[in-house]
């Protein structure tokens, strides 16, 4: 008999989530920065895409055809990105109340995203495109969680996740400042400790047989309310890893 897959689902964090659900697609509400980055990230997600040939051309679908998972996809604010560039997209959330408003709102914007309440050690299938962002400072079991996700991965397929260094810059900046003195996100929206370095993730995606391609930091001026992408890691970052292609 199979063993069942490990949770790697944090109580308190599955809490906080279902408590600000309602919140996700007011602009101008607690998810206000995720909404700016959402745009941003999207727009760096093509382009590292086209640079590495996965897609090609001017459409405006540019993920036609191919099968995306959204990790922990919340309110849905990627997810519907991305089903507007053509994807099938598949959005995995264990909070209810997520999932809930997610579906509620690709119905109203007449979206077809399959939401599904699981965690993503619970969901059969391979995806061309796996998006695992500010996630994994969030679970239980970060090894556990990395090879669930890697799983999902297809042969040829190329994983994104973004999330925070564990640095002293980090908490100066990602909690003291976001949380408590700039007020950019709510208070307890993070954990130091739960912070992943670069190098820690790496290898984690290494022991699951994908190589990083791309990465780089992610900073915001709060003043003009602006992502850019810069050279440092040391707070916020993005990745991109890729599983080989099979062989024949």
């Amino acid at each position: 008999m199979k063993a069942a897959p490990q949770t790697t689902t944090d109580a308190d964090e599955l809490q906080r989530f279902n408590r600000l659900a309602a919140t996700w697609w007011d602009p101008d509400g607690p998810m206000w920065p995720l909404h700016l980055l959402n745009r941003f990230r999207v727009r760096v997600i093509e382009q590292v895409l086209r640079d590495s040939g996965v897609i090609a051309g001017d459409s405006s679908q540019p993920l036609q055809g191919l099968d995306v998972l959204d990790i922990g996809c919340g309110g849905g604010i990627l997810s519907e990105s991305l089903a507007r560039l053509g994807a099938r997209v598949t959005g995995v959330d264990p909070a209810a109340n997520n999932i809930a408003i997610a579906r509620q709102h690709a119905e109203s914007e007449q979206l077809e995203i399959r939401y599904l309440q699981t965690e993503v050690g619970e969901l059969n299938g391979q995806f061309d495109l796996v998006f695992n962002l500010e996630v994994v400072e969030h679970v239980a079991n970060l090894e556990a969680f990395m090879q669930a996700s890697c799983e999902r991965l297809k042969p040829g397929g190329t994983q994104f996740l973004s999330t925070i260094n564990r640095t002293c810059k980090s908490y100066v900046f990602a909690i003291l400042g976001a949380e408590y003195v700039l007020r950019l996100l709510p208070k307890g929206t993070h954990q130091w400790h739960k912070f992943v370095r670069p190098e820690e993730l790496t290898q984690l995606l290494q022991q699951q047989g994908l190589a990083t391609v791309w990465s780089s930091g992610v900073a915001l001026n709060p003043f003009n309310r602006r992502y850019r992408l810069t050279k440092s890691h040391r707070v916020n970052y993005m990745l991109a890893a890729q599983r080989p292609a099979a062989q024949r």
